[in-house]
């Protein structure tokens, strides 16, 4: 009876095992022969290089390797048996491999040799370093983008001991590294702003974060500077908060310009207020002429009639009395009507028929006005409702124009005015149409510019005031020739208040 053969039996259970375990490891493993064949290629290594393991083993090594390491490593081999002079072996190093489409990877590469009886084999214990240098790579370009901002990045523990500190902050407070990393970020506020880092530091400490909070840090040569803040907390690998991130931005020149813009602004609104004071002056002199007007015209015909009649009185001089008196209260409502329009921008409003609007404002423009022969026809609209607007104002609108109207007939044969209202596209229109000889191209375009005016009297201010109104109706006011010869003037203002 034979007995059992324990010494080989016991080698091959003891490779079983071997293989076994190196088949659960998950880094690569590769066993080459003195000759550079691959013996044995695990799972890991498929996973690695994508290959099979039965497309690599036999085959030479160097099958995974890109060049130029792929014809120099059977020389690396040779080198070794005649020297015996180990240059990677028992070492390690960062090598690049070849996978099977051809793409190459970044690992790193421990090497054994390892004697089998009288044969030499090299194990080469395989890494995957492509994760890992794309997150140095990753972190390389963001500490590239820390260095090179202009703003102040400081990192620091949750003890307020300054970690590190970017060029933007050697820039910015004036201090090297060297000199702030392991100092508290204290040695950068004043006394009275002191308080406020820890406070800082628990608020981030909790989860939260720091938006552009605004304070005041010195520099190393003792400058204040304003600076705001952002703050936000510093993790570890396990989400642990270990410190803050403080991103500083010298806002000092902003602080400044700021400052400055509200000071033109300031003298800004001031030098409007002076230049509507005398708008005030010219609009006031132009606006009560045509009350005031009125008021000479009704009292010199109650005088006439009294030089006419010695008794008993005229019936119509109460009358004319009466009318001078009501156009003297329109001068001073005009006067408290444009002051409040100049110094607030706001109009006194309430619902108004603008049909009887239009109309009192025509008689009081033909009021002493030379008609000589002028004809007035008046087309009105029916059913209008009563609009939101300011009664005063839009009679002045309405007085400026019809009285400019009959000044440029003055100088044509054919003189006709027409008054007309309407409903227009969910408002009302007022137009004033005459046969005048029109207005030149020249001046149309900035006809309702102040200071503009065909008139050789004229101060250029009526339909500036007018422009002003009607917007601040909310509605708009325009010229355009007349199909029968002169110019149309008209205005909209919508039947809802703006």
């Amino acid at each position: 009876m034979n007995k059992p053969n324990t010494g080989m039996d016991s080698a091959g259970a003891g490779r079983s095992r071997l293989d076994a375990l190196v088949d659960t490891i998950v880094d690569g493993v590769i066993v080459i022969d003195a000759k550079g064949l691959v013996l044995t290629f695990n799972p890991a290594c498929e996973k690695l290089f994508g290959f099979r393991a039965d497309e690599v083993v036999g085959r030479n090594v160097k099958m995974l390797m890109p060049p130029p390491y792929h014809s120099e490593h059977d020389g690396y081999i040779g080198n070794y048996h005649r020297t015996h002079q180990r240059k990677i072996i028992g070492i390690g190093r960062e090598v690049v491999g070849r996978r099977k489409d051809g793409s190459t990877f970044p690992m790193y590469l421990s090497v054994g040799e390892a004697k089998f009886g009288g044969d030499t084999n090299f194990v080469g214990i395989i890494q995957d370093l492509t994760a890992r240098k794309q997150a140095e790579a990753t972190r390389a370009h963001l500490a590239a983008i820390v260095e090179s901002t202009s703003d102040g990045v400081i990192g620091k523990d949750l003890n307020g001991l300054i970690t590190s500190w970017n060029k933007g902050a050697e820039r910015m407070y004036g201090y090297t590294a060297a000199e702030v990393i392991g100092q508290p970020i204290a040695m950068l506020a004043p006394a009275e702003r002191r308080h406020e880092i820890q406070s800082l530091i628990e608020r981030v400490r909790s989860g939260g974060d720091v938006r552009q909070y605004q304070t005041v840090r010195i520099t190393k040569d003792g400058r204040q500077l304003d600076i705001s803040l952002t703050l936000s907390p510093i993790r570890d690998e396990r989400g642990a908060i270990v410190g803050v991130s403080t991103i500083a931005r010298d806002v000092t020149m902003l602080n400044e310009a700021e400052r400055r813009i509200r000071e033109l602004t300031a003298e800004l609104v001031h030098t409007s207020r002076l230049s509507a004071m005398g708008q005030l002056s010219s609009s006031l002199a132009h606006e009560l002429n045509q009350p005031l007007t009125a008021i000479v015209n009704y009292s010199e015909a109650a005088r006439q009639m009294l030089q006419a009649s010695p008794a008993p009185v005229s019936s119509r001089i109460p009358d004319l009395l009466e009318k001078a008196a009501r156009q003297a209260e329109r001068a001073g409502a005009i006067i408290r009507r444009l002051r409040s329009f100049v110094e607030k921008g706001t109009v006194e409003r309430s619902m108004s028929d603008l049909g009887q609007i239009v109309a009192e404002a025509t008689e009081l423009a033909t009021v002493g006005a030379k008609l000589d022969g002028v004809q007035i026809v008046y087309d009105f609209a029916t059913g209008l409702a009563p609009l939101q607007l300011d009664r005063i104002q839009i009679q002045q609108v309405v007085v400026n124009l019809v009285r400019n109207a009959v000044e440029v007939l003055r100088d044509v044969d054919r003189r006709l005015i027409t008054i007309r209202t309407a409903h227009a596209d969910g408002a009302q229109e007022v137009a004033v149409i005459d046969s005048g000889p029109g207005i030149p191209p020249e001046i149309a375009q900035d006809l309702f510019k102040p200071f503009v005016t065909t008139k050789k009297q004229g101060m250029g201010i009526g339909l500036s005031i007018s422009h002003s109104i009607i917007e601040a109706h909310g509605g708009r006011i325009w010229a355009e020739p007349n199909p029968d010869g002169g110019t149309a003037f008209r205005f909209r203002i919508p039947e809802r208040s703006p």
